[in-house]
């Protein structure tokens, strides 16, 4: 699959003309690429989710995304709930924006072309994503502005893709006393296609983003996502991912608490059937002192369905007065089901409070037993249990309409 790749990239820059230094970064990504290859269960961080062999068992083959001609935009999954501001991301590019709720002098919408200040090497996948990308979308929000209304981001592509790569980064910086509600909302169509993307994130002083992620549509898509989150003196920072639809998903997040009294709050849900694997990968670095961190991850796997979680909280030696909670459960409604959970701690200072867990379990047939000899159905039953015990997820988030956003997810 990598020779293949590889030829294919050759014939990308051949078609899309880029500028030599552009070129040259991008080969000298690609190329960093290829020294490391995919990712497997050999690499540590790819223990319990071997991409490799993902890719290569539900692909025979597999190209870059070149062309340019758009058929149709997925229009269903357009939110109506509420008013909002739109970024549509379609086949990887963005393609519209809307921002008519706001003061768009205070917002500054770019399209960045690849430079070496944005060219990133975390691992393999992103400097695939830093070969690929055509533009790097940079959205940002001026001191002391707050949005009136949410920021939605769609995901949309073309019914008629597949067997492609498709790749999108996105910048989000929020200057000094700003904030901003955004949702990322995943309408991919139900092929094969290979998913890169990749979101920085920087909160500067006093700013709060609240973001909130939804793969909900069942389909066969192969996804990675990697966040990296930087987060300045009194920041806030709020993440929420609903994780369902996709065929295989693995959301990383790396989460730097750089200034004082910055936090961050990581929650998420993972709801499987079938054969699908998806794991959130979490690591929260307590940079300065005064800074907490709280993740709650709740999993229900049935069928042959795998959920994986792998957090790590770390506390640098100068981080006295650390405030760090994580915990990870599981509910496997099957004997093929499986959970994998890898919690990890790396203190180096004294005056902290940490603490992480994780345990996995079976539905209480006891529970089952009393509710339905009330009257409820097997099937009704095991769905009241399954919502209470991810319900709790849900109430970690801080915004009214979200949260009812996501119960009606949850109940469908």
């Amino acid at each position: 699959m990598l020779e293949k790749i590889k030829i294919d990239f050759d014939k990308y820059l051949e078609i899309k003309n880029f500028s030599k230094d552009e070129t040259i970064l991008r080969r000298k990504s690609f190329d960093q690429f290829l020294s490391i290859g995919l990712p497997n269960k050999k690499i540590e961080d790819w223990k319990f989710s071997d991409l490799n062999k993902v890719l290569n068992d539900n692909f025979e083959e597999i190209s870059i995304y070149k062309e340019e001609n758009i058929l149709n935009v997925i229009n269903n999954k357009i939110i109506k709930e509420f008013e909002h501001n739109s970024l549509i991301i379609f086949n990887g590019k963005l393609f519209s924006s809307n921002f008519e709720h706001e003061n768009t002098s205070k917002i500054k919408l770019n399209q960045l072309s690849l430079s070496e200040k944005n060219l990133k090497k975390e691992n393999s996948l992103t400097s695939l994503n830093s070969a690929l990308i055509e533009k790097i979308v940079e959205l940002n929000i001026d001191e002391n502005y707050e949005f009136k209304k949410p920021l939605i981001i769609y995901h949309l592509s073309d019914n008629n893709l597949s067997d492609k790569i498709i790749n999108n980064k996105i910048k989000l910086n929020l200057g000094q006393n700003s904030k901003l509600i955004c949702i990322e909302i995943f309408g991919y169509n139900k092929n094969k296609n290979f998913n890169l993307k990749n979101l920085e994130i920087t909160l500067d002083k006093n700013s709060i983003l609240k973001k909130y992620k939804y793969d909900d549509i069942n389909n066969e898509q192969i996804n990675y996502s990697y966040e990296n989150v930087n987060l300045e003196e009194n920041s806030n920072f709020e993440n929420f991912i609903f994780s369902v639809g996709s065929k295989f998903s693995k959301n990383e997040i790396l989460c730097n608490l750089n200034g004082k009294h910055s936090s961050c709050f990581l929650n998420g849900i993972i709801n499987l059937d079938d054969q699908k694997h998806h794991e959130i990968k979490t690591f929260i670095n307590h940079a300065n002192e005064n800074t907490k961190s709280h993740q709650l991850v709740k999993s229900v796997l049935s069928g042959s369905s795998t959920g994986v979680f792998q957090g790590k909280i770390y506390v640098n030696k100068i981080a006295q007065k650390t405030d760090g909670y994580q915990l990870s459960k599981a509910l496997l409604l099957s004997e093929n089901s499986e959970f994998d959970a890898k919690p990890e701690l790396e203190i180096y200072a004294d005056d902290v409070k940490c603490s992480h867990g994780s345990t996995s379990g079976n539905i209480d047939e006891q529970s089952m037993f009393y509710l339905m000899s009330r009257g409820l159905s097997h099937d009704e039953a095991k769905k009241m249990l399954i919502n209470g015990f991810l319900i709790d997820v849900v109430e970690q988030i801080t915004e009214e309409k979200i949260k009812e956003l996501t119960r009606n997810y949850l109940i469908k």
